[in-house]
């Protein structure tokens, strides 16, 4: 249901809805280590972790599921989203893969986060999703997705402020802390 003035917004989910910190407590656990976010430099868990891609990937299957349904909301997402819900379409693109399709929708309930689709495309190139449901604006926390989605696009791309993301932005690309500024940048682009 587009509205007048809406936006389909496009909204990755692990590290923006969710909180980016939430994938460290079961690293550490799986992996003896105890680091912090502030510890992630790179969006490569394997090199943070000093494991191998293998490792990671095994880890993963193991630990996805847990991590999908156990992942705590990051900052005011939930307020903002179900804000948003009657006057944008909510479009969440996720790398996670399909079979997590049931975790996620558990968890969106869990939590009462409304979205209008679920895209699980399985890999971190979101460009052929973005294009599919015809985004306006995407909300990202991996720079490189950011990059991409904004230059193939030529669309606003919200970068919400990581650790693993701290380098130069195109234009494009606008780096927030909170999803009040993500609320008050698009007040502000559109």
């Amino acid at each position: 249901m587009k509205h007048n003035n809406s936006l389909t917004i496009g909204i990755d989910i692990d590290g923006t809805v969710t909180h980016p910190a939430s994938i460290v407590p079961l690293m550490n656990q799986a992996f003896g280590k105890n680091l912090t976010l502030d510890d992630c430099f790179d969006y490569n868990l394997a090199l943070v972790y000093n494991i191998t891609e293998a490792e990671f990937l095994q880890w993963l299957e193991t630990y996805g599921e847990e991590l999908y349904r156990t992942a705590p909301v990051h900052g005011q997402a939930d307020e903002f989203l179900r804000r948003w819900y009657d006057t944008h379409k909510l479009v969440y693109i996720s790398a996670r893969e399909e079979k997590h399709m049931d975790a996620t929708q558990s968890w969106f309930s869990q939590y009462n986060i409304p979205y209008h689709e679920i895209d699980l495309v399985g890999t971190h190139d979101k460009l052929a999703a973005a294009r599919k449901w015809q985004v306006d604006l995407f909300l990202e926390d991996r720079l490189e997705n950011a990059v991409q989605l904004s230059e193939e696009l030529s669309i606003p791309v919200v970068l919400f402020d990581t650790p693993y993301n701290r380098k130069p932005l195109p234009k494009l690309v606008h780096r927030v802390q909170t999803w009040p500024e993500v609320h008050e940048l698009i007040g502000k682009l559109f």
